[in-house]
């Protein structure tokens, strides 16, 4: 009888890791089914709706998701609860959209008004205790401000699916994805910036960054507060003509994951300038892990804003008839896009680093802010359709 001989591997060998399929269990084989099924049933039942785009859209956010949450765990449990929160909203409109100042937990809780409103608290206070944590040095404020910063980020979600949903109560012909106004697109601003810096936050193993990520977050919501109040902006109103188009729904979320990563660099990049001129150095990461944030926040936020602009080219071609009309709007995305790229071409030619980097994204965040709503303030144009 021949014995089998156990092979050792030899310290510094090479060892094969499994593919990343094999390596996917079956809660995340069961995710992945359970996003596939829930587009299909939503295909079935509404694909008399839509136009072909957008049934090939809605087809291909299974796999998407499905990627997105086998990549980073907490979405496999963050779409389900706002799914379940937003359907549970829905069954409670009955079909009538006065509901929402009648029922108890839509008035004060899921309509879209009152989930942005406790999102936009939320933020407020895991600001307030991320801050705490940092200047304490206390894990428990860091730890609080993270979990406030989820609960913002599920009840947010929430509120624009369920706005969504309201948009079309009101009628079919005003019902539109809420991303057409300025009250819209900071909402989603301030959601995808803080889906990122959750995703580092979780990636390096530190809360010390929320404190100055939330910061752009929270003045966010301060103007999507004063927004809503002076200019009654959280009413739905319908497209405009030039809206109306299945453009929009790749178009702008694209360009505000290129807005919220640039937001999220600069912050970074706060945080790099104060640790290197030695202020709160002992608190901070190392300056290599902000610099490396820094680097991956500005890539990722250029891949979107270069599809983005890509995108809105050919959506002005087929509502304007010209793919570029240098409109301030795009001249303005343009200088944004040439920014960025210059920086990155600096760091991957010439090795930028450095406060000189820091420097650059946090100066590239006034650029963006300025294209984003200094040329709704100061400028018009084609794209006038959130003027302050």
């Amino acid at each position: 009888m021949e014995l089998s001989q156990s092979k050792t591997v030899q310290p510094g060998a090479y060892v094969q890791k499994p593919g990343f399929f094999r390596s996917l269990n079956a809660i995340d084989w069961l995710y992945g089914a359970a996003l596939l099924a829930a587009a299909l049933f939503a295909l079935n039942r509404y694909a008399h709706h839509m136009d072909i785009y957008e049934q090939v859209i809605l087809v291909l956010s299974a796999p998407t998701f499905a990627l997105l949450g086998w990549h980073w765990k907490p979405v496999r449990w963050l779409i389900p609860l706002v799914a379940v929160l937003a359907l549970w909203a829905i069954a409670q409109y009955g079909g009538a959209i006065d509901a929402a100042n009648q029922k108890f937990f839509l008035k004060y809780m899921l309509s879209s008004q009152s989930a942005i409103l406790w999102m936009s608290a939320l933020f407020v206070f895991s600001t307030v205790f991320y801050w705490l944590g940092l200047v304490s040095r206390s894990n428990f404020g860091g730890a609080v401000g993270s979990k406030l910063c989820w609960a913002a980020v599920v009840l947010g979600w929430t509120g624009m699916m369920v706005r969504w949903f309201e948009s079309y109560l009101l009628g079919p012909d005003v019902g539109h994805i809420p991303v057409s106004n300025l009250y819209e697109v900071f909402i989603l601003f301030s959601l995808i910036t803080a889906m990122f810096y959750l995703y580092y936050e979780a990636r390096y193993g530190t809360r010390q960054l929320g404190p100055f990520v939330l910061l752009v977050i929270a003045a966010a919501v301060a103007f999507l507060l004063w927004y809503t109040v002076s200019r009654d902006a959280a009413q739905i109103q319908p497209l405009v003509p030039a809206l109306q188009s299945w453009w929009m729904k790749i178009h702008v979320p694209a360009n505000f994951i290129g807005y919220g990563t640039f937001a999220l660099a600069a912050m970074v990049g706060c945080a790099y300038l104060l640790k290197s001129h030695g202020i709160l150095e002992d608190r901070l990461p190392s300056l290599a892990v902000l610099d490396d944030v820094m680097y991956k926040s500005i890539s990722v936020g250029f891949a979107f804003f270069t599809v983005a602009t890509i995108l809105g080219a050919l959506w002005a071609a087929e509502a304007w008839g010209g793919y570029w009309s240098w409109d301030p709007k795009e001249t303005w995305a343009l200088i944004v896009w040439l920014n960025y790229a210059a920086w990155l071409h600096m760091r991957l030619m010439s090795g930028l680093r450095g406060r000189v980097a820091a420097w650059w994204s946090v100066v590239g965040l006034l650029v963006t802010t300025f294209a984003f709503l200094g040329v709704n303030m100061f400028l018009s144009g084609l794209h006038s359709y959130g003027e302050l």
